[in-house]
This record gives structure tokens, sequence and C-alpha cells, in this order.
């Protein structure tokens, strides 16, 4: 009698981390594991303002560094609770530029239990850069890194990075320097950014900007416009209107009247005034179209650095995306079949597809199952609200909007009653739903088919003739034919401009 093997699920990549010490904040994130893709398992900040006397000074001030240490060694233990992996600890501007910053770090790494690198400012450009390549698709731009004690910037376009340059315009460098002066700041700003080259190339492309100051007016704009997305990470506003708002906050902020914003941390607050007015001068000299906001930088291009040239060669949505059909999806190799499946119906339909069409519609292949788990009636809804708040890069807004209707259309189906927010189906073009709609009819067809088990997808074909297409099943699975699967073809067929039939091989 044979024993039953009994497979061992595959073990656990090792988790990552990373604490960076920045001047204004330190911060702990933990990544499930080092991958294209990262994905954050825990995130946490202790707003010390290492960096706020460091102008003035030229020290970290004492409650700040003790404040830091205690925020150290709760990540510690929280890393060791967490069985993490490997840590990688940085700490730039402040550290690097304060006489006692050697002690501090010192004592922060008897704390951590790893080494510390003090990152220069063309080494922290230059990881900045790799983040913004790691998560935003095909860059092609200014990466300006806005921290607490300096300003990095750097060209990039897509995997190339030109020498980057850093700043003394840290928000609270800036507000250290200036004795909280808006006059004073102002001159400050308009001396440094004078003449600095890489502002020159910045003229007709986007501005990527990085930093959690950035972010926290990226925030207030998202508020103010009733933008349906939370999402920051690509989060874009023209140029010409990020001008206009960067003013306005201004003028609020003269008056106090940004005291009390909730959507901002009170440490944070009293900076953006000063994140404002290094953004303004930046738009009035490098010209840029668009602003880009992104959460990815300086720790996700460490990690992103280490990884083999193979794999940062990857595309970062599609990995992500395969990431959550192998968890979520009742296949993962159904999910890869599917794409193959969709290759030959767009080629045989002689559907116009560019190289982004493809590869959105792969992506929305691995995605197109991660939401069987949810009651049917809210499929549509919840998958919907899963893609568009996905904490996942290498994506635009405008594209994740076109993969969650591609997937809700798969879920919810095509009658009128049934459509998605209007709000989430603005961000597209009128041509992007009816693309969401071709994509979900054929998916519908593809899951009545083979319930989602894979094997099945592989024996199904596409042919035409003129105006007709046809559905072709091999002799081995005309078993699964129904009027079902007939009548959802030829929904598919209508909205491609053919009429559908099946044929039995």
């Amino acid at each position: 009698m044979k024993r039953s093997v009994v497979k061992r699920p595959p073990a656990r990549r090792p988790s990552v981390a990373v604490i960076d010490i920045g001047s204004n904040s330190v911060r702990l994130v933990v990544y499930e594991s080092m991958s294209r893709s990262l994905v954050t398992v825990f995130n946490e900040k202790n707003l010390c303002g290492l960096g706020r006397e460091v102008q003035s000074t030229g020290l970290l001030a004492d409650d700040a560094v003790q404040k830091a240490l205690a925020a150290l060694k709760r990540f510690s233990a929280l890393c060791k609770l967490m069985k993490v992996g490997k840590i990688y600890a940085v700490a730039t501007a402040a550290c690097r530029d304060a006489s006692n910053g050697a002690d501090f770090i010192a004592s922060a790494e008897r704390i951590c239990g790893v080494a510390i690198a003090i990152i220069s400012g063309p080494r922290e450009a230059r990881l900045s850069a790799l983040g913004v390549i790691s998560g935003i698709y095909k860059p092609d731009g200014l990466v300006g890194d806005l921290g607490g004690g300096s300003l990095e910037l750097v060209d990039v376009k897509g995997h190339r990075i030109r020498t980057g340059i850093t700043l003394p315009l840290g928000s609270l460098a800036l507000q250290d320097a200036s004795h909280r002066s808006s006059k004073r700041a102002e001159r400050i700003v308009k001396t440094a950014l004078a003449g600095v080259p890489q502002l020159a190339a910045g003229e007709g492309r986007n501005f990527y900007a990085v930093g959690g100051t950035w972010r926290a007016l990226a925030r207030i704009h998202i508020i103010q416009s009733g933008y349906p997305l939370r999402v920051m990470h690509g989060y874009s506003i023209p140029a010409a209107e990020a001008l206009d708002f960067v003013r306005r906050l201004r003028r609020l902020a003269a008056g106090n009247i940004l005291a009390d914003i909730e959507a901002v941390a009170e440490a944070r607050r009293p900076l953006l005034t000063y994140a404002a007015l290094v953004l303004e001068n930046i738009i009035r000299l490098a010209k840029p179209t668009t602003i880009v906001f992104s959460t990815f930088g300086v720790r996700e291009g460490l990690l992103y650095e280490k990884l083999p040239p193979a794999k940062r060669a990857e595309d970062g949505l599609i990995c992500a995306a395969r990431t959550l059909n192998g968890l979520l999806s009742r296949s993962a190799r159904h999910g890869e079949e599917l794409i193959g499946w969709t290759d030959r119906f767009v080629r045989v339909s002689k559907l116009k597809e560019t190289p982004d069409d493809k590869r959105l519609r792969h992506a929305a292949c691995l995605l197109s199952d991660i939401g069987w788990r949810a009651h049917p009636d809210h499929r549509g809804e919840q998958t919907l609200n899963l893609i568009t708040n996905g904490n996942f890069g290498a994506v635009g807004h405008q594209d994740r909007a076109f993969l969650a209707l591609s997937v809700f259309y798969r879920y919810a189906g095509l009658a009128d009653q049934n459509e998605p927010p209007a709000p989430i189906r603005a961000l597209v073009s009128l041509a992007q739903v009816e693309r969401a709609k071709i994509l979900g009819a054929a998916f519908r067809v593809a899951h009545l088919i083979s319930a989602a088990q894979p094997g099945v997808l592989p024996a199904t074909n596409f042919s035409a003739q003129e105006r007709k297409l046809n559905l072709i099943f091999e002799h081995r699975m005309v078993d699964l034919v129904a009027d079902r699967v007939g009548s959802r073809f030829k929904q598919l067929a209508r909205l491609v401009g053919k009429t559908g039939a099946i044929v039995r091989q």
C-alpha cells in the first residue's frame, strides 16, 4: 500500500525592516519580505524633531534625542517580537550635520543591535530616486525629497538617474534658520534654489514630491477637492493648480487658520507653510507640468537597490497583482491562464491595444478572482474598493481605477443598474470605461466556463469570419457548453462589434 506524501507548504521568506532616522521623524517599516512589490505589514513613526535646532546650534536637541532613543527601544522590541529576518537602519541630514550626531548614532546602534548608516546628501538623493523608480511606472522628471533637514533633487527617466543635489531646505531646518520668519524663509529658499542645474531640466515634465510634509499637503488637497480616492501614492495635481493651492495654503498658515487641521499630525502642522514655500518656488523655477506625490522614497529605494538586476527589471504592478492572485484567488494558475486566453481573444477579435493597455489587461486578469469570498451581491463593490485603495505602486490613479472597473464589471455585470460609483468612473475616460466593460465581459465568460479552475481555458480558442466571432471548445471540454455561456459570449462579441457563436470541435 502506497504511503501518501503530504506536501509541506513553501517556507515563508524572511521579513525585512527599515529603521529610518530622519530629521523630523523616526520610523520603523516592516515588509513581508524582500521583493519587487513590497508589502507593508507594520509602519510606525514618531515625530521626534531631531533636526529642529541643528541650523542654529549645530546640535541635536537633548529632548529630541531622548524621544528618538525611546522610540528606537520600542522599534527594536517590535522587531524581536515580529521575528524580523533582516533590519536595515539609516540616518539622514540631522545626524550627518550635527556635531553630536555620531554620539547619538552610537547610542542608537547599541539599542537597535544593528549598524546605522549615516547617508550622504547625494546618496540620499539616489535612494529617493530609486524609490520613485520602484513605485512609479516609467518615471520621467525631477524627484524632490523634502525631509526635516534637507531637500534632495535628482533627475530620473525610466531607470536612469542623474547626479543629485542636497540643499538645507528641509522644513525643520528652514524653520530654524529663518527663526520662524516667513519673509526670511522666503529669502533663504530663493537664494538656495537660484541657479540649481537640476531645476533647469524640469520644464514640461513631472515633479515627484517625496516626504511626509509634502504628503500632508496632498492630504489637505484631496480633502478640500473631494477627490474620491484616499491613496496618497500616485496622486497628481496639474502644476498650475498646485501653485495656486500652495499660495493659498501659505496665506491660511499666516492667519493661523491651519492650526487645527485634523488631517495632519499636530507636530507637522507648523511645517506646512515651509513645505508649501519650497514647492511654490520649485514650481516657479522648474516649470513642471504635473506634481506627482510618491510614498515610495529612501526606504523603498534602499531595498530596491538590494534586489538582483533581474528582479529590479520586473514590473511592480504585475508583481503586486501576481501576489494578490496567489493570496486571494481560487487558483493562481487560472489567473495566469486567463492572460493567455485574453491574449488570444484580443488577437482574433483585432481589438486595438497599446503596450500599456496590454500591461493593464494582464494585471486585471490576475486580479479578476480576488473577490470571490465576498457575498455575491457585494463582490463588485468590495473588489472595486480593494483595488482602488490597494497598497501597491507602479500604477497611477487613472489606471488603478481602470483595473478596479474591469473587475467590478466582471462581478456586477454590465446592466445599467449595476454601474459603479460615479466618482470612480469619472477618473477614467469614456474609452477606458468601454474597454473595462469589454474586459469585464471577457472575464465573465472565462470564469463561467472554467469555474476558475486551471486547465480549462487552454482547451478553448477563438476564430473569426468577417463579423462573426467563434468561441471554440475542444472535444474534451464540450460538456461545459451551456446556454448561459453562449449568451455571455454573444454579449462580449457585441461589445467588439461582432456576432458571437459557440463551436464544438
